[in-house]
């Protein structure tokens, strides 16, 4: 038994947080959770000292992607490599769950296998595979090639029946759920219909679709079509209208906001260039959640630097508060993805997923998933 003591801890985002709390955890399950003079410490238990410290519920990175080169042929890496790399990506900030929306899903699968057979550690990872594009809509190989992301294999989707076919294809090999992507500069974008095909083929594996929508236009005929969620900020078209934030309002649909995306790709333009995209990308979540919306928190992870502080600091910057953030890391994905009763709480019988921080959400000292310390900071460097 592994006893974390002294730290504050957030039961959830909207409960009061224990101040010198101590949560209890055996095996892979929180025993218990509360004040240190309601929580006794077992005889033999080991002990993580937290004073200083916060202790919440792992976070949720529900938009990153297995298609940087260095995951190609995963199981080929060893192991020690491996579990590096899954730590300098995911662990070293808090996240015990990941949702990758796009990769070769034979490569993810088997980086998923090694995680969960315990020969390394690593996030629990969930993945649509490859998503699915217009016609012509994949770039180049020299594309790729700068952007150092693999080539694989993504389905072509023209209309209705072939959007349903590719749908159940990705569905029968095993995925977490269906990508799509609404547009691209190099090919007509997809129609209401086709999106709407693919949403139910999932829908009736009870499966969530995301989309990556290019345009405000993008994201009103993907929700019109029934996605679950909208995988990014669009601030290149402007701000969100009405009718687009009605329409993801009505049909309960949940944003991804990836805001540091968009400063990162106009890192070589000029700063006023910069300031304009953020501000556009922050005012449209900042609309969002002023109308009650759903935000997961999400950073398009292996397209931009691994680090979420910014992220952090722009979510901030949009008008959300600690707690409106914290939701986005915790229970916001847990009830999306199905996973609320055991995940997104430090509560009594959940899952000892846990991330352990002190000066703010991106300085984590310790992640415990399922009740392993999978990382600890070293030591002199918090």
């Amino acid at each position: 038994m592994l006893a974390l003591e002294g730290g504050r801890v957030y039961v959830s985002p909207t409960d009061p947080p224990i101040e010198d709390g101590v949560v209890l955890v055996d095996g892979d399950k929180i025993a218990a959770a509360g004040e240190r003079g309601a929580v006794r410490r077992p005889e033999g238990a080991r002990t993580l000292d937290c004073r200083g410290l916060r202790v919440t519920a792992g976070f949720w990175n529900s938009h990153v992607h297995f298609f940087e080169r260095k995951w190609a042929a995963a199981g080929d890496i060893p192991a020690e490599e491996l579990g590096r790399q899954l730590q300098e990506m995911s662990t070293r900030y808090g996240f015990t769950n990941v949702f990758d929306t796009g990769s070769g899903w034979e490569n993810t699968r088997c980086i998923r296998d090694r995680i969960e057979s315990g020969e390394v550690d690593g996030p629990r990872i969930r993945s649509t595979g490859p998503g699915l594009i217009p016609p012509g809509a994949l770039p180049s190989d020299q594309v790729l090639g700068m952007m150092g992301v693999m080539k694989f294999a993504a389905p072509e989707v023209a209309d209705a029946e072939q959007a349903a076919a590719a749908a159940r294809g990705l569905l029968d090999q095993g995925v977490d759920g269906i990508k799509l992507f609404a547009s691209s500069p190099r090919s007509t974008p997809m129609a209401e219909e086709t999106i709407r095909a693919a949403v139910e083929v999932a829908r009736r594996a009870g499966r969530p679709v995301f989309v990556h929508p290019n345009t405000g236009a993008d994201v009103l005929t993907a929700v019109r079509g029934g996605v679950d969620i909208v995988a990014h900020t669009t601030p290149h078209s402007g701000p969100w209208d009405e009718t687009i934030l009605a329409a993801m309002q009505e049909r309960q649909v949940a944003l991804t906001p990836t805001l540091t995306l968009w400063r990162y790709y106009a890192r070589h333009d000029r700063a006023s260039t910069q300031d304009r995209v953020t501000e556009t990308a922050c005012g449209q979540l900042r609309a969002w959640t002023a109308g009650g919306g759903t935000v997961l928190f999400g950073t398009d992870l292996g397209a931009v630097e691994y680090d979420p502080s910014e992220e952090y600091r722009l979510m901030g910057e949009a008008g959300m508060g600690f707690g409106e953030i914290l939701a986005s890391l915790t229970t916001a994905p847990a009830e999306r993805f199905g996973e609320e009763e055991r995940l997104g709480r430090v509560a009594a019988g959940c899952q000892a997923d846990l991330a352990v921080w002190g000066s703010g959400l991106g300085d984590v000292h310790y992640t415990l998933r399922a009740g392993r310390i999978v990382y600890a900071m070293p030591p002199g460097t918090g």
